[in-house]
């Protein structure tokens, strides 16, 4: 039914949290994978739990914010799975945590290369692979913090997550019509490492109409409906899987 069977894909984060379930999603539905982060010991883990379970999948451990990283993703996509289909781009960092006058033009230019710019790499690869296939989709991992609410302490975070939204659209002007689907997906708080320790965990539960935050799996669904067939007709969108956060602002 998600029809990805046969599809290659790109993830990068794969290592943990959405990433991972992801990965572990899409091997399940039969896709061959091109497993990103970059620590190499934690992604060669996932890479063995999907081979033990008959999955396909390959790692190529690299840091996204340098153009040669997507560039070895596509090359090993296409060399060794025959070409490109879905990339989700997942990887990512949350930045500096204090208020905007305080983040250092470093920080705040480290945070947009891990968040923003890895983006636009990861599209100037992936799309001339996607359409020598005649089609392909990506999906591009936002956040519900600069789209529909700032959160004190999180401006580059913020700001490299909203400015994912442009890109979305951009590449929808540029390349719908060629086949290509850009999609944003826009997790609310999940539970990961990166949302902090239990206190942090019930703080941003409450954030949420659903009063929980979300399991790694519950917003790799949403990835699995934005890269599949299901969602044919979806470009250029924002997918909010925030448990109602943007609802209840």
């Amino acid at each position: 039914m998600t029809g990805i069977r046969h599809k290659t894909a790109i993830i990068t984060g794969a290592s943990s949290g959405i990433g991972r379930a992801t990965a572990l999603l899409f091997a399940a539905q039969g896709a061959s994978l091109v497993l990103n982060a970059r620590g190499s010991q934690a992604l060669e883990e996932v890479v063995a739990a999907i081979r033990s379970q008959g999955g396909r999948a390959i790692a190529v451990p690299g840091d996204v914010a340098l153009a040669q990283t997507h560039e070895a993703l596509v090359r090993v996509a296409t060399d060794q799975f025959g070409g490109l289909d879905i990339a989700i781009n997942n990887a990512g960092t949350i930045g500096p945590l204090k208020p905007l006058a305080d983040v250092t033009l470093p920080e705040w230019q480290d945070t947009l290369a891990a968040n923003l710019t890895s983006s636009f790499l990861a599209a100037r690869c992936q799309i001339p692979a996607m359409l020598e296939r005649g089609a392909g989709a990506l999906v591009f991992v936002s956040s519900f913090v600069g789209t529909s609410v700032g959160i004190p302490g999180m401006g580059a975070y913020a700001a490299s997550k909203a400015g994912i939204m442009g890109l979305v659209k951009a590449i929808t002007a540029d390349y719908a019509s060629q086949g290509i689907r850009a999609n944003a997906l826009l997790p609310g708080g999940t539970d990961t490492a990166m949302a902090g320790d239990e206190a942090q965990k019930q703080w941003a539960a409450g954030l949420h109409a659903l009063k929980r935050i979300a399991r790694p799996e519950e917003i790799a669904q949403a990835a699995l409906f934005l890269a599949g067939p299901m969602a044919s007709f979806v470009a250029g969108s924002a997918l909010y899987a925030d448990g109602g956060n943007a609802a209840v602002k």
